[in-house]
C-alpha cells in the first residue's frame, strides 16, 4: 500500500465534508461532482458520469490484458434528521448520512489514491459510486445504462459497515447474505360522507382494522432459513385530519421481507389476495403499488475466496451473524459478474444504521481500503 498518514488525515476530512452535505436517492448531483473531482485529482484514466442517474465510475487501466475488477460504494444519504452533536453533523435539515455511505465512498477514494501511485499491472480496476442504494433502484438503473457496457466487470466487490460487530472485524460468507425486501402500498378507496351521516358513505375503517390485525400473521418469522418471511406495518393513514368527514380513503404501507426472491413472490401474492378480499368484503376498491424493491444478496464462492485471501493478511473474519435481515441493493450485480460483499464491524456498542445519532467510524477507512487494495493487487498483478 502507498497510503500515508497524511493521506488518511485528508481522507477523514473529505469524508466529514461529505457527511455535512448529504443528498437523497436520485438527487446526488453535488456528491457525484465531488467524487468526480477526487477521481480526476487521483489520476483516473477514464471517468464515466451519469450512470443510472448520478452514478460515477473511475477506471484505472493496467498495461496488459486481464480481468476487470469493480469495487462499489454508494452515494446517497437518508431522509432522517441527525441528532448528534459532532462538529461535522449534517447541514441539511431532514437529511443525513446515517448508513455510512460517506465512509464507503471514502474507502473507494483511498483506493483511488493508491491506484494513482501504483497502477494495475494488467486488466482494469473500476471504482463505481452507485446512486440510489437506499430506495433499491440504483443498481438496476446502473446495469440498464448503456454506458455500463464500457465496464462489464468480471468481479464486483463491496462492503458495508456493521454496528454490533467488533470494530475492524469482518463478517463474510458464501451464499445468501442479505434478505430480499420490498415496500408495498395498499390504498383502500371508498366514499366520503358527512360525519353526522357516515352511513351515506363507504368507510375503509373496518378494512383497515382487519388488515392491521391479519397482515402481520402472514410473516412466519423465525430463523433465517429458506422459508423465512416477515411483514412489517410501517405506516397507516385513515381519512383526513378533520372532524366533519367520515373517511373515504385509507392507506397502509408494509415492508415484505424474505430470505429469497422466490419466497418473496409467495408472500407478495398472499398479502395482495388478503387485501383484495378484505376490500371486496367492505365494498371498497383496493389499489396496490410497490417501491423500494431489493433482490436478495448472494455472495459468489469464487469472489468470497478472493476477499478471504485479502482478509487473511491480518484481519479477523468469520461468518458470524450472517445472513442479515436487512436488504442491500447489491445482489443484482451477481447476475452478470461474480460478486461478493463483506461486512466491516463498526463497534459492538456503536449506534445502529439509520439511527439519528449514527456516524461512520473513521478508523474503518484504513481497514476497508486495505482489503480492497489487496484484492486488486492479487487479481491485477
Amino acid at each position: 500500500m502507498s497510503l500515508l498518514e497524511q493521506d488518511l488525515a485528508e481522507l477523514v476530512a473529505w469524508r466529514r465534508e461529505l457527511h455535512r452535505k448529504p443528498e437523497l436517492s436520485g438527487q446526488e448531483k453535488e456528491t457525484a461532482q465531488t467524487v468526480q473531482a477526487f477521481l480526476r485529482a487521483a489520476g483516473a484514466d477514464k471517468i464515466i458520469t451519469g450512470l443510472g442517474g448520478h452514478g460515477v465510475a473511475g477506471i484505472y487501466d493496467g498495461s496488459a490484458p486481464g480481468p476487470t475488477i469493480m469495487l462499489r460504494a454508494e452515494l446517497d444519504g437518508l431522509p432522517i434528521q441527525e441528532t448528534s452533536a459532532i462538529p461535522h453533523r449534517s447541514e441539511v435539515p431532514g437529511k443525513a448520512h446515517l448508513c455510512g455511505h460517506d465512509g464507503h465512498m471514502t474507502i473507494l477514494a483511498a483506493v483511488a489514491r493508491d491506484l494513482c501511485r501504483a497502477r494495475p499491472r494488467c486488466g482494469r480496476a473500476v471504482l463505481l459510486f452507485q446512486p440510489a442504494e437506499e430506495d433499491g433502484s440504483g443498481a438496476a438503473a446502473v446495469l440498464a445504462d448503456k454506458k455500463f457496457q464500457q465496464v462489464q466487470p468480471d468481479f464486483v466487490f463491496s462492503l458495508h459497515n456493521l454496528p454490533g460487530l467488533a470494530l475492524g472485524e469482518v463478517a463474510i460468507a458464501e451464499g445468501l447474505v442479505n434478505c430480499a425486501s420490498r415496500g408495498m402500498q395498499i390504498a383502500l378507496i371508498g366514499r366520503t360522507a358527512h360525519a353526522s351521516n357516515p352511513e351515506l358513505g363507504v368507510s375503509p375503517q373496518g378494512a383497515m382494522v382487519r388488515l392491521l390485525s391479519e397482515i402481520p400473521a402472514l410473516g412466519q418469522g423465525g430463523e433465517l432459513a429458506s422459508e423465512f418471511s416477515m411483514v412489517t406495518v410501517t405506516h397507516a393513514r385513515l381519512g383526513e385530519p378533520a372532524f366533519g368527514i367520515s373517511p373515504g380513503h385509507a392507506e397502509l404501507w408494509l415492508t415484505l421481507r424474505t430470505l429469497t426472491d422466490a419466497k418473496m413472490e409467495s408472500v407478495r401474492l398472499q398479502v395482495e389476495n388478503l387485501a383484495r378480499r378484505v376490500a371486496e368484503d367492505e365494498r371498497l376498491k383496493a389499489e396496490i403499488a410497490y417501491r423500494d424493491v431489493f433482490a436478495h444478496c448472494m455472495n459468489a464462492p469464487e469472489a468470497v475466496i478472493h476477499l478471504k485471501n485479502a482478509l487473511d493478511e491480518g484481519i479477523a473474519h468469520s461468518a458470524c451473524g450472517l445472513p442479515l435481515r436487512g436488504s442491500e441493493d447489491f445482489g443484482l450485480f451477481n447476475r452478470d459478474a461474480k460478486s461478493a460483499m463483506f461486512f466491516l464491524g463498526a463497534g459492538v456498542d456503536h449506534a445502529g444504521l439509520h439511527a439519528p445519532d449514527y456516524d461512520f467510524p473513521d478508523e474503518l477507512i484504513d481497514v476497508g481500503s486495505r482489503v480492497f487494495i489487496r484484492v486488486l493487487r492479487n487479481l491485477l498483478s
